[in-house]
């Protein structure tokens, strides 16, 4: 197969991104500090149903000395850019990868907005460069306006036109599309047995669906050993015959992706955000010379701040491909920094042989989301084509950015993952345990942590609810709900320490895990149930993964038993990923606040009865202890990345920190 890149394609965008990052460079340290964040977890501290919950920020970016009483109101910064990544100076040892020590260089790899990103003179590559270079020569000698950083919107902001990074001319370079179909009898296991270690069934780049039945991938470190359980963005992709690809993310480095597609046959629509509608028509002039490019923006109400949710539509001639990954499309989450790692789920379904069929739950709340993301509708009539059948073990759920009035607040949200776990029939009384593992916190409190959990066991929001508005009369009975949440719930979230041994100077370079030391002090942080996330690979983790684990097995149907299900998306572990219920104070009715777009899938582990099992329902009554995480339950379905048991954070292993 033809190189990805060329050589005279790699010295350019080398040149181009070496220049990027000595302009970025240039800004004081304190000022790439507070650029490095933006807020993903804004939560609100108001617990009335008649005050408005979100309330209208007047900036989504704040200096990191902000004053930290208003942590109730303001907003802080809390998520990256990615600036820059270091890179390990040492060559790869595939026999024997241990935890790296990232040297403390700037990564020659930058993310910025797209608005920069998608303006591709693709022809003209090195005199553009050139020219860029006169002109920040001339720029140099000017004033920046003090307000500029404070207004940097991520993705959002428009650029100058001039393309940051040059890359090649599709039509001249890019490698043909293989016009080989796909083969009739691909390599199909027994459900999840395509994750088994002992299965010889290797992620590939060639166009063969390989998980009709679904799977759960780590993604690949460079120069780290493979057991089959991790994956390239290559191998997800599988370029050869893409005829068409939907990506949504939060993070975009262009160039990058971009070299991963066959541009001559390849059509591809990116869902992205764009606050204004002058930044829309900047994005849309951006690719006007790139026929195959087309774009899509989910709606931006003033109370949604972050389109972060991650979602691969990938359509072949024989099957779909859908992933729904923690990665963002940058090298640094897929692994090629070595820095970091994250999750992905993906399945590959065919195309329909009866029309209509296999028309699922998961079916259903993908098409909802898309449809409230105004994807154009003919590119959701396109699944029509495919079997959804073997979707109907796992569910699809989402968090729609802004008010979700009427029937639609039970359906997204922690509203929508309640309604999931009940559709699966994973719904129960029993305690049940919850390890989440999130890269960003927000400022959560037990109330919060009690509707999350709730959610796992089933409740559609409406308990929560009543516990939530609940009079003094039934304080035991609020008081009973929170013991038990707070026991059998543990959030894994690295300690400064941890993230110290993988990279030299995080708080100038890692900006995609954060947490604000203002909620890590408050009253309310129920800070006994935060664990030190370490990753077995010894990198940093971006990965939002929920381990949930009855106390007891939940009976299904045929004679099996749910020992556990577990949660892979984008949705951190925040009020503005899962939303906020409340009461309209006109209507009267119940609605769904959510600040962000999230999107994720459950994922059941589904085994046999073990001979000789009874019904256990009574062991379930009374005080039920928690239990760890049995890593060996989830096994190969949905591998467990970090280190169990994990090690309590407190005073003396605080958490990282981002800014301080």
């Amino acid at each position: 197969m033809e190189p990805l890149v060329d050589p005279d394609l790699d010295a350019a965008i080398e040149a181009s991104r070496q220049e990027m990052y000595r302009q970025q460079n240039r800004r004081p340290s304190h000022q790439l500090s507070q650029d490095n964040f933006v807020d993903l977890t804004n939560d609100s501290g108001n617990d009335s149903d008649i005050e408005e919950v979100f309330p209208k920020s007047k900036t989504v970016v704040s200096s990191e000395t902000e004053d930290v009483e208003d942590d109730h109101e303001r907003e802080q910064l809390q998520r990256a850019l990615a600036l820059s990544m270091e890179p390990s100076n040492e060559p790869p040892n595939p026999d024997n990868a241990q935890p790296i020590k990232h040297a403390n260089i700037p990564h020659d790899v930058g993310v910025v907005s797209a608005g920069s990103l998608l303006s591709m003179n693709r022809k003209q590559m090195e005199e553009e460069r050139l020219a860029r270079i006169a002109k920040r020569k001339a720029d140099d000698s000017l004033p920046t306006p003090p307000s500029q950083a404070s207004r940097k919107l991520p993705r959002t902001e428009p650029l100058p036109a001039s393309p940051c990074v040059a890359v090649r001319n599709p039509v001249q370079s890019a490698p043909q599309a293989s016009t080989a179909r796909v083969r009739s009898h691909t390599e199909v296991c027994r459900q999840f047995a395509s994750n088994a270690s002992n299965i010889n069934i290797q992620p590939t780049c060639r166009s063969v669906a390989q998980w009709p039945l679904g799977a759960v991938k780590k993604t690949h470190i460079t120069g780290f050993p493979r057991s089959g359980n991790e994956i390239t963005i290559e191998e997800v992709i599988q370029r050869d015959d893409l005829e068409l690809g939907v990506f949504s993310s939060f993070l975009w480095d262009m160039p990058w992706l971009y070299s991963k597609f066959n541009h001559s046959s390849t059509r591809i629509l990116f869902v992205m955000q764009a606050n204004d509608e002058e930044t829309r028509e900047q994005y849309r002039r951006d690719i006007t010379d790139m026929p195959n490019f087309r774009l899509c923006f989910p709606p931006m109400e003033p109370q949604v701040f972050c389109m972060h949710s991650k979602l691969l539509l990938m359509f072949h001639p024989g099957y779909l491909r859908i992933a729904v990954p923690s990665a963002n499309l940058t090298p640094t989450d897929w692994g090629e920094d070595r820095l970091m790692e994250n999750t992905v789920f993906l399945i590959d379904l065919p195309k329909l042989e009866v029309p209509d069929a296999g028309k699922t739950q998961f079916y259903k709340e993908l098409v909802y989301f898309l449809q409230a993301s105004e994807l154009h509708r003919n590119i959701i009539k396109k699944l029509d084509d495919f079997d959804f059948s073997e979707t109907k073990r796992y569910a699809f759920v989402h968090t729609v950015g802004g008010t979700n009035t009427e029937d639609k607040w039970q359906r997204t949200g922690f509203s929508g993952l309640g309604r999931a776990v009940k559709t699966l029939g994973l719904e129960t009384k029993a305690p049940i345990n919850v390890d989440y593992v999130a890269s960003s916190l927000g400022n959560i409190n037990t109330p919060f942590l009690r509707s999350i959990y709730l959610a796992c066991k089933g409740d559609n929001a409406l308990l929560d609810y009543e516990l939530r508005t609940a009079n003094k009369r039934d304080t035991a009975l609020v008081t009973a709900h929170n013991r038990e949440c707070l026991d059998h719930f543990r959030i894994y979230f690295p300690s400064d320490a941890t993230v110290r041994e993988v990279h030299n100077n995080p708080k100038h370079a890692i900006g995609t895990i954060c947490f604000n030391p203002a909620w890590w002090s408050g009253a309310n942080f129920p800070r006994d149930t935060l664990r030190d996330c370490v990753s077995e690979r010894g990198v940093l983790m971006h990965n939002k993964l929920a381990f949930v684990h009855p106390s007891t097995p939940i009976d299904m149907p045929d004679n099996k038993e749910c020992r556990g299900w577990a949660y892979v998306g984008s949705a951190n572990l925040s009020e503005s990923a899962w939303g906020r219920i409340v009461k309209d104070p006109k209507t009267k009715l119940l609605k769904m606040n959510c600040r962000n777009w999230e999107c994720g899938v459950l994922v059941p582990i589904i085994n046999e009865k073990k001979s000789g099992e009874k019904d256990k329902a009574a062991e379930t009554q009374g005080t039920v202890p928690s239990a760890p995480l049995p890593a060996e339950v989830f096994g190969d379905t949905v591998p467990v990345p970090m280190r169990v048991p994990a090690v309590p954070l407190t005073e003396n292993r605080k958490p990282f920190f981002f800014g301080v």
